[in-house]
């Protein structure tokens, strides 16, 4: 059997090493043969290929980012998009497809398997978003990436009084802020899931600075204060009609030094949470989903995706990674909140 692999949407720590899985355990348990497709949904729409076999994965498990390249390309949003997939699958001879990406790249992949395509989705995003999965590779990543930053404002936030914004990823849900902020003993932890109140911010820095310590904020991109929107960078969206966030930082250091008169400066980590070498446990995590995707092919299971539930690797229809977003909840939330102020 020949075999398509793709990787779509943002990159992410984590996904050469399903790559690696795949086409390793593939190959050697399997006698399966790859393709690699370049792009995204880029490389089966245009057909974009690169070689794909043992050779092209030695090296690459600690190796950020994907040797496939990404894009977020949206195969519906073409005219003729899946007739174009299809014809690119059946002249390389590809009888199943390997989507590694997110809600978006599941989402494509959802719906070319109610179509008729052979396809087994493997759950990936930074933002620890999906459902069905307790987590997605390069979210730790991502985390103690946030946590390092936060552990090095905190001297520089106390050597100069300073209020410090520490703005991370974070569209919809806010678990990376969540558990960089508990981890690095941030103040103040401010999450889409919960509209937050710009006196009760300013009342909690003021606490912070009358107990002898400068505070340190970290928020989401995409929080939001009350009666208020998500802050955007430009009116333009992407092929799946995102918008690109950014600026609640500086935003939010602006209105407390106004307020509390405290000199407040932002850190927009931005990107670096998404690149670099991948920690320890998303190597582990990204390796089984790829074993146990691989297998779902040979099982010709087709329209799941792998998952982790537990310390267990599943099957999970691929509805369930898109059908809605993985939020922080309320009681979850509670648990920072202890430490604010």
């Amino acid at each position: 059997m020949r075999v398509g692999v793709l990787t779509g949407g943002g990159d992410c720590p984590g996904l050469n090493a399903v790559i690696r899985a795949v086409v390793r355990k593939g190959v050697v348990a399997h006698g399966f043969e790859f393709v690699g497709y370049r792009d995204g949904w880029k490389g089966p729409l245009e057909g974009l290929t690169m070689p794909l076999g043992v050779e092209q994965c030695r090296g690459i498990l600690p190796r950020g980012g994907t040797i496939l390249g990404s894009s977020r390309t949206n195969p519906f949003a073409v005219d003729g998009g899946v007739e174009r997939i299809r014809a690119t699958l059946a002249a390389d001879g590809v009888e199943a497809l390997v989507a590694i990406g997110g809600e978006d790249t599941l989402g494509v992949a959802t719906r070319l398997a109610e179509l008729g395509v052979d396809v087994v989705g493997v759950p990936k995003t930074i933002d620890n978003d999906l459902s069905g999965t307790d987590f997605t590779f390069g979210f730790d990543t991502a985390v103690n990436i946030a946590t390092e930053a936060i552990d090095r404002l905190h001297t520089t936030a106390e050597s100069h009084h300073r209020v410090l914004v520490v703005e991370v990823m974070g569209r919809h849900a806010g678990w990376i802020a969540l558990h960089s902020g508990l981890a690095g003993g941030a103040n103040i932890v401010l999450i889409p899931e919960v509209p937050f109140d710009l006196d009760e911010v300013c009342a909690q820095v003021e606490s912070r600075f009358r107990s002898q310590y400068a505070p340190i904020v970290v928020v989401s991109e995409g929080a939001t204060p009350k009666d208020g929107a998500m802050t955007l960078t430009g009116g333009d969206t992407d092929a799946f009609g995102h918008v690109r966030l950014g600026g609640i930082g500086d935003q939010l250091a602006k209105a407390i030094e106004d307020r509390t008169g405290k000199e407040a400066r932002s850190v927009v980590l931005g990107h670096i949470q998404r690149g670099g070498t991948p920690t320890a446990f998303d190597r582990w995590l990204a390796t089984r989903l790829g074993l146990h995707a691989i297998d779902a092919v040979a099982d010709g299971e087709f329209g799941v995706m792998t998952a982790l539930q537990g310390t267990r690797i599943v099957r999970l229809p691929l509805s369930e990674a898109t059908g809605e977003l993985k939020v922080v909840s309320a009681e979850e939330y509670a648990e920072a909140q202890v430490f604010f102020g």
